[in-house]
C-alpha cells in the first residue's frame, strides 16, 4: 500500500473543502482551487482530515493512491501559505524588472524579453538579478518558473544564465592549451 496515499490530510481552519463527483474545490484565504481528480479515487472528508482510498490494488490504482493525495495536500498547502520560486540572474548585464504586473528580462539578447503573468501567479523582484515566483497553484509556480528559467538556461563554462536559488551548476573545463 501507499506510503503517502494512506497518510490523512489535515485540513486548517479557514480551509472549506467540497467534493462533487470527481472535483475538488478548495477555498482558503488566498483563493480558491479546483481540479478534476481520477473517477475512481475516493476521497473521505471526515471533519478536518480529508483521506484518499483507492478501490484495488490494481497498478493503476495504485499509481493514483499517491499522486491524488499529493495533489490534494498540495492545494489545501497552497490555499493557506501559497508556493514561491526564486531566481537567480547570473551574468554581467543580466537584470530583471517589473514595470506593471509584467516581468521584462535583459539576458544578453539584442531585445528585452517580457514576461505577463498567467493567472493566479504573481512576480516579485527584490533585487535587479533575483526574481521570485509566487502563487497558490504549486503546479502553475513552478511550470511558470520554468518558462523564465528556459529564456537563458545556465551554460556549463561560465554559469551565466537564470537558474533556481540553490541550483548547482555542473561546470566544464575551457579549452586545453597546447601540449609540449
Amino acid at each position: 500500500m501507499s506510503r503517502i496515499g494512506r497518510k490523512p490530510i489535515a485540513v486548517p481552519a479557514g480551509v472549506e473543502v467540497k467534493l462533487d463527483d470527481a472535483v475538488i474545490t478548495v477555498k482558503g484565504p488566498k483563493g480558491t482551487l479546483s481540479r478534476e481528480l481520477h473517477k475512481d479515487m475516493k476521497l473521505v472528508i471526515e471533519g478536518n482530515v480529508i483521506e484518499v482510498q483507492r478501490p484495488s490494488d490494481n497498478k493503476l490504482h495504485r499509481a493514483l493512491h499517491g499522486t491524488t493525495r499529493s495533489v490534494v495536500a498540495n492545494m489545501v498547502n497552497g490555499v493557506t501559505e501559497g508556493y514561491a520560486k526564486n531566481l537567480e540572474l547570473v551574468g554581467v548585464g543580466y537584470r530583471a524588472n517589473k514595470t506593471g504586473d509584467k516581468l521584462v528580462l535583459n539576458v544578453g539578447y539584442s531585445h528585452p524579453v517580457e514576461f505577463t503573468p498567467e493567472n493566479g501567479i504573481e512576480f516579485e523582484v527584490p533585487a535587479n538579478n533575483k526574481i521570485t515566483v509566487k502563487g497558490i497553484d504549486k503546479e502553475l509556480v513552478g511550470a511558470t518558473a520554468a518558462k523564465i528559467r528556459a529564456v537563458r538556461e545556465p551554460e556549463p563554462y561560465k554559469g551565466k544564465g537564470i537558474k533556481y536559488e540553490g541550483e548547482r551548476i555542473l561546470r566544464k573545463e575551457g579549452k586545453a592549451g597546447k601540449k609540449k
